[in-house]
C-alpha cells in the first residue's frame, strides 16, 4: 500500500502517483484527481516564484487527519496527497490530490472536500516573489467559503 501523504522538494508524476493508489484494489471504478500548479499571477501581480515552507511531520499528521475525516465523509477506497514545498516557478506542479471509489460521485466530492480542506487546514507557508519584493499569502476569504460549505469553519482567523 502506497503512502497517502507525501511532502517532498522533487516533482511527481501524476500517472505513478495514481497506479501506486489504485494498486491491489479491484474495487476501484472511479479515479478522481486534482493537481494544481504555479501561477504566474497572484490578484493581478506578476509571480516570478513561489517558496513554500512548513512544519515537517505536524503537516504530515494534517493531511493524514484530512484523509480521514473524508473517509468518515464519503465512500472511498483510498486517498493521495502529494504537495511540494522548496522554491517552485511558474507553471510548477505544486499539489496532487487524489481519490479512489467503487462509483465517480464520491471521488469528485471526496477529492473536492481535501482539496478546500487542504487549502485553509494544512500548516503550508507560501512566499510569492513579485515585481514590489518577497510576499507571503494570505488566506482567501474565497478558500474559507469553499470549506464552510462542509460545514466546517475555518481555524485561520
Amino acid at each position: 500500500m502506497a503512502a497517502r501523504v507525501s511532502i517532498r522538494e522533487a516533482d511527481f508524476d501524476v500517472a505513478q502517483e495514481i497506479a501506486a493508489l489504485r494498486a491491489g484494489d479491484a474495487g476501484v471504478g472511479a479515479v478522481c484527481s486534482f493537481v494544481g500548479t504555479v501561477r504566474d499571477r497572484s490578484g493581478g501581480v506578476s509571480v516570478s516564484t513561489m517558496e513554500l515552507e512548513h512544519y515537517p511531520g505536524m503537516t504530515e499528521k494534517a493531511i493524514e487527519a484530512m484523509i480521514d475525516e473524508a473517509h468518515r465523509r464519503f465512500d472511498i477506497c483510498g486517498a493521495r496527497v502529494v504537495h511540494r514545498v522548496g522554491l517552485l516557478q511558474p507553471g510548477d506542479q505544486i499539489v496532487l490530490v487524489a481519490v479512489t471509489s467503487a462509483h465517480r460521485g464520491e471521488s469528485f466530492q471526496a477529492c473536492e472536500f481535501l482539496m478546500d480542506y487542504l487549502k485553509t487546514q494544512a500548516p503550508f507557508w507560501k512566499k510569492e516573489q513579485t515585481p514590489a519584493g518577497a510576499q507571503w499569502v494570505d488566506a482567501r476569504v474565497s478558500d474559507d467559503a469553499a470549506l464552510a460549505r462542509w460545514g466546517i469553519t475555518s481555524q485561520n482567523r
